[in-house]
């Protein structure tokens, strides 16, 4: 490829659209992570072959000049994840725009046969409403996508995230381009701040205020650095953001560093997403190709130079001075600050650390300016925000809505409404959300007319975080849900400071304490106050918010605790040890066949005759309540 300096991006763009006008249909296949592991992979393998056996051309990367007009040419592509998890494999057809979800390989055939040449829609391919039973044709239909505000995840879907000129014709590195030849440091930390870009990795802070913090930093060499490290249960946000579009990642990374006046980058990515990691990995390859990275980057006079890292998985490389630790080769552990990044960070040089939702957002901002980006939001938390849906949800999924948005809106309409265990949606289900993953806290019924940004979370006892909303119905054990990201951040402390890592332990006892039957009245209080201590003394923000879901359902839910510790009851009948284990005398007609599997041989009772559960030898596996065909066994559900 010749190189962007010698090549104008526009013309660029006018011969990869030149070229995409001559294709008769796009087919775009979802290559994101979740729909490869439902064999999306395959499903494009069987499209390729059926175009091939139906006589027509097709291209997996658009070629500039060599189109048969004899055939009917056709774009076969992958994209990066389109957001509809639960839905995939997912098949967009273009121009149309015509989904298929939950597509096999053996569906190939019939895709081509009949959409693509006889422009039929295959009815049994189309996205079934839960709520309503109606099928939607696409994407401006289907409820999921067409009450989100996609900006970020804008391309995430359509483009092709190995593909750089397609990239360049959607408007790509045309604000690198501006940041470089036509804007001063200044300027670009000046439009950031007044856009109101916040950092969406959880903590808030002003995005243009810490650029301009490290810029007037004395260095002759600073760095940037994107934190991919995401550690979350739940969150997937910017792995997709990742694996959709690299080189947004990349362009958001070359203005940061023109703005603090950096040469020099880091992507740092965990080891448990590789795809994330080689697709920005050719990312760069092709920019370095392209003339867009390396030596004088658009004849600017300025160099820029990106590597990706790959981190070994711990929760705590996430905290911005452990993350520089692993980057250096030290082993993964927080530093007291001051002295701050944008003063002493990678390898002693002033360094600006965003995640890499913060860094997608910021080309948007240089290329449509600042009052368009904050015309979105609410006052203090401009533009929009990515959350990983998940849980007791019909549409789980990855969503992008404005700041503000209420979480009625996205449970039950973007999100298709509760579920229960069975996956049916139930109208009064809903019980809580966690939302910001182990370090934030749980919203209820309550809250859910609730505009969500930072300041109306942090005054919840809970907060943004990277984005994960897990969504719990009534069905839901909240203790065993505390006690879930309790053990999570327990087992992730790095074990620097005493108040984590004994503190977080000795939550995680007095939680089992709980539901198991053990506690008292003071193992709650002793619960709440170590907490606190846990909160206020650690020395890193993971630390310090390891606590927040216990906290947080302490305050919301301190019933159901109450009920767990005075009166050994688990109200959701999920707390093994609190099950009262029976048999129905009307129901049970003495078949044996709970007695005969029973490991324990808790049962007793003759053939024919009402059974009976020992309750002190009873260890409550479940094993009776499987195989009783007469649904006699009672206190399992």
């Amino acid at each position: 490829m010749e190189t962007i300096s010698t090549v104008d991006l526009k013309e660029v763009a006018r011969q990869y659209e030149a070229a995409a006008s001559r294709v008769h249909k796009r087919i775009v296949v979802c290559a994101g992570t979740g729909c490869m592991a439902n064999g999306a992979l395959q499903v494009y393998q069987s499209l390729k072959e059926a175009i091939i056996k139906a006589g027509m051309q097709e291209f997996a990367e658009l070629e500039l000049d060599v189109h048969d007009d004899t055939k009917k040419t056709i774009h076969l592509t992958g994209s990066g994840c389109q957001g509809f998890c639960a839905q995939g494999p997912l098949v967009n057809i273009l121009p149309e725009e015509t989904m298929y979800v939950k597509v096999r390989p053996e569906d190939a055939d019939e895709v081509i046969e009949r959409t693509i040449v006889r422009d039929e829609i295959i009815e049994r391919l189309l996205y079934v409403n839960p709520v309503s039973g109606e099928r939607n044709k696409g994407q401006l239909d289907i409820p999921f996508y067409k009450l989100q505000n996609r900006l970020v995840l804008g391309e995430c879907g359509h483009v092709d995230p190995e593909n750089i000129r397609e990239y360049i014709a959607h408007g790509g590195y045309h604000a690198a381009r501006k940041a470089f030849m036509e804007l001063s440091d200044i300027d670009i930390c000046n439009t950031v701040s007044e856009s109101g870009l916040r950092g969406r990795g959880g903590g808030g802070f002003p995005t243009g205020r810490k650029w301009n913090l490290t810029r007037t930093e004395p260095s002759e060499k600073k760095y940037v650095i994107c934190n991919g490290d995401e550690g979350d249960p739940g969150a997937f946000m910017d792995r997709s953001l990742m694996e959709g579009n690299p080189h947004r990642v990349l362009e958001g990374m070359m203005i940061a560093a023109r703005a603090i006046g950096a040469d020099e980058g880091y992507v740092y990515v965990r080891l448990e997403y590789p795809l994330a990691v080689k697709r920005m990995r050719k990312a760069i390859e092709d920019a370095l190709d392209a003339g867009v990275l390396g030596e004088d980057v658009f004849g600017s006079g300025h160099s820029m130079f990106i590597h990706v890292m790959e981190g070994a998985g711990a929760f705590v490389c996430g905290e911005e001075t452990a993350l520089m630790a692993s980057i250096e080769g030290k082993r993964g552990m927080p530093m007291p600050k001051p002295p701050f990044p944008a003063q002493k960070g990678l390898f002693g040089k002033p360094t600006v650390i965003n995640n890499v939702e913060t860094l997608s957002a910021v080309p948007l901002i240089i290329r449509h300016g600042a009052s368009w980006f904050n015309q979105h939001g609410t006052t203090n938390s401009k533009g929009t925000k990515t959350f990983a849906l998940t849980g007791h949800v019909a549409n789980t999924g990855l969503i992008e809505v404005p700041f503000g948005t209420t979480l009625r809106e996205i449970v039950y309409n973007i999100g298709g409404g509760v579920t229960d265990n069975d996956g049916k949606v139930t109208h009064e289900g809903f019980n809580a959300v966690q939302i910001g993953g182990p370090s934030g806290g749980c919203l209820t019924e309550e809250d859910l007319d609730l505009p969500l940004d930072y300041d109306n979370l942090i005054a919840k006892g809970a907060m943004i975080g990277s984005g994960g909303l897990v969504v719990m119905n009534k069905q839901s054990c909240m203790v065993q849900i505390a006690r879930f990201f309790m053990n999570f951040t327990q087992n992730e402390s790095c074990g620097k400071c005493v108040p984590c890592r004994e503190g977080t332990k000795q939550m995680l006892a007095l939680l089992d304490d709980i539901i198991e039957g053990r506690a008292t009245d003071e193992t709650f209080e002793l619960l709440e106050e170590v907490g606190n201590v846990v909160k206020l003394a650690s020395l890193c923000g993971l630390g310090k918010t390891a606590p927040s879901p216990v906290l947080s359902t302490i305050v919301k839910f301190k019933d159901e605790y109450l009920q767990h510790i005075r009166y050994k009851h688990c109200p959701t009948n999920n707390c093994k040890a609190l099950r009262s284990i029976s048999i129905d005398p009307e129901k049970c007609i003495g078949c044996t066949a709970c007695a005969r599997k029973c490991p324990v041989k808790a049962i007793s009772g003759d053939k024919k005759q009402l059974h009976v559960i020992d309750a002190a030898i009873c260890t409550k596996c479940g094993i009776c309540f499987e195989v009783c065909k007469f649904d006699a066994v009672v206190g399992f559900n």
